[in-house]
């Protein structure tokens, strides 16, 4: 009995691999964990997790790029050329965070559209309207948090692009002008910099603060 069922969950997750491999959209990938005992809730769950620590990950990202490009423009002396791969490096690394947290936050909506019309077809399966009921106030309740939670991370992400310009503006300024006197021309630019980031890192602490409620209420 006991090879029998291993043998039945090798081939179970042989199953899941190939429907992974030969999918390529959301519905098999989610078909396939089904059958591993993993649910569109656990996937959920899990991919909040992950937005939520890619925007802890781009919080510190974003305050390190600040901090080099404050030095930047308090440049008093040096090799102007590995100035500028500093500030460069720091913005590359700034861009990759950006666009991570932009895909977790799609990969939690597009499980949680499907979690939340797979719950909201599967009231009509109840023979008991009491239990009906219950079911659909939580669906409800968990939706609302859910749509809290997004609000604040799409709010978080709107403030990134703005934060993002300016470093590129600067970046391939000095580019083309390594020379003190353009480092120069760039300082009024630092108060707005500072600004934008500090509402950045403001936002994603807000967020944060949601997808740790969130995942709390999801796991009570």
């Amino acid at each position: 009995m006991c090879s029998e069922n291993k043998w039945k969950n090798i081939l179970s997750f042989l199953l899941v691999a190939l429907l992974l491999l030969v999918g390529g959209c959301s519905s098999v990938e989610y078909a396939a964990y089904e059958k591993l005992g993993i649910h569109k809730r656990d996937i959920l769950v899990d991919r909040v997790e992950d937005a939520r620590d890619s925007q802890k990950e781009a919080k510190e990202q974003f305050a390190s790029a600040l901090e080099e490009f404050s030095a930047v423009l308090n440049f008093k002396g040096g090799e102007l050329e590995e100035t500028y791969d500093t500030l460069n490096d720091e913005l590359e690394r700034s861009e990759e965070r950006a666009e991570e947290v932009r895909e977790r936050i799609e990969e939690v909506e597009d499980v949680a559209e499907a979690l939340f019309d797979e719950w909201s077809d599967e009231l009509n399966q109840y023979s008991s309207a009491k239990l009906r009921r219950s079911s659909e106030r939580k669906m409800q309740e968990t939706r609302k948090h859910y749509q809290q939670l997004m609000k604040a991370m799409r709010r978080a992400e709107s403030k990134i692009e703005p934060v993002l310009t300016p470093l590129r503006d600067q970046v391939l300024f000095l580019k083309h002008n390594l020379n003190a006197r353009a480092i120069a021309s760039l300082q009024s630019e630092l108060g707005r910099v500072e600004g934008n980031v500090s509402s950045l890192i403001a936002d994603m602490e807000a967020a944060i603060r949601e997808a740790d409620a969130f995942i709390g209420r999801m796991e009570e």
